[in-house]
């Protein structure tokens, strides 16, 4: 396989838009208020935090898993 520059172009164009469009769905979620479910840990002191957002980590992962299923199931 021959990668030129024109090859290597497209694929960096192509990172490129899935790492826009990945922060884009990150702001989008962050305002729905995905990232402050009650499940999610969060302390600190007025000079530090910490921030682990368990209950959103297992959200997302289970409907990546529904989303992925279903389209396996879909190929079949």
């Amino acid at each position: 396989m021959d990668f030129g520059l024109q090859q290597i172009g497209k694929w960096l164009l192509l990172v490129g838009l899935i790492t826009a469009a990945s922060g884009a769905m990150l702001l989008l979620l962050g305002r729905l208020g995905l990232f402050r479910l009650p499940g999610d840990i969060e302390f600190g002191t007025r000079n530090w935090r910490f921030y682990f957002p368990l209950a959103s980590c297992l959200l997302i992962s289970v409907v990546l898993t529904l989303i992925l299923w279903l389209i396996s199931y879909l190929r079949r």
